[in-house]
């Protein structure tokens, strides 16, 4: 996955900040503000133990199918893509190597900022606090472990995401308020107030919230999940956090150096 990561647009820049319908939070691609650089999920995110589906073996002891909660959804609810990639995600889940590779083989990233646009002569400014603010942030632990929908600003995209709501939230929404300040210092509008930090792992056009959460629900209804507490999905590392602007990725702060955790 992408670090948490802040970009910003030379003039304009398209709203890349979803909510679970309402109101709106933050989405993790379209060139999405402040990410933390993560390694790519677990293939077990596909099939996590106990919850999300189980892989069914033939006689033969060779695996006929994975049932995996995206492959149900996907088969549920038309139209979704991979994230950043224009491929329909029905079609990846017939082939678990395509899957893996396009789906998972990937950097993905949590939103620290809106996606703003930002004048030549603020670069510097922008980029120099954001590192003296940011850069001594210690590692720290990333717990995904909800299921969630979010819908972006203008409800032209609707996205499948896992959330941070335990470990790691904290420290997250921390990283989010230094970016305000750097915001509110440059006349930038800041992030949401109650702030919900994720990933995304897919999407489709228009607001189809209503239809993706009732799939949502009834899968984790299906495979046994209900609405009781969800256990963590996958953990991941905090390792760094780097500023997007324009076509230019500037590293905050980077801790593959040292981390012993």
């Amino acid at each position: 996955m992408e670090a948490l990561i802040a970009s910003y647009g030379d003039d304009s820049s398209d709203s890349d900040s979803e909510s679970p319908t309402r109101p709106p939070q933050p989405t993790s691609h379209e060139s999405s503000p402040l990410p933390l650089p993560l390694p790519p999920p677990p293939l077990s995110l596909l099939n996590p133990p106990n919850s999300l589906g189980a892989l069914d073996n033939s006689p033969s002891g060779q695996p006929s199918r994975v049932r995996s909660f995206p492959h149900r959804v996907a088969r549920v609810v038309p139209g979704l893509h991979v994230i950043d990639v224009d491929v329909p995600l029905d079609i990846l889940c017939k082939d678990d190597d395509k899957l893996e590779q396009v789906a998972l083989g990937r950097e993905f990233h949590i939103t620290l900022g809106r996606t703003v646009p930002i004048r030549v002569h603020q670069i510097d400014s922008v980029v120099t606090m954001l590192r003296q603010r940011l850069q001594f942030q210690r590692p720290y632990w990333i717990d995904f472990n909800k299921w969630e929908v979010f819908v972006n600003d203008d409800c032209t995209r609707t996205f499948m995401s896992m959330e941070i709501t335990a470990t790691g939230l904290a420290e997250v929404r921390r990283q989010i308020q230094a970016v305000n300040g750097v915001y509110k210092l440059h006349n930038l509008p800041e992030f949401y107030k109650d702030p919900r930090p994720h990933i995304s792992l897919a999407w489709a056009s228009g607001d189809i919230s209503n239809s993706l959460k009732t799939a949502v629900q009834e899968q984790r209804i299906a495979v046994g999940v209900g609405g009781s507490p969800q256990k963590c999905f996958f953990t991941s590392k905090f390792s760094g956090i780097e500023c997007r602007i324009g076509d230019k990725t500037y590293k905050i702060c980077k801790f593959s150096e040292y981390w012993k955790g």
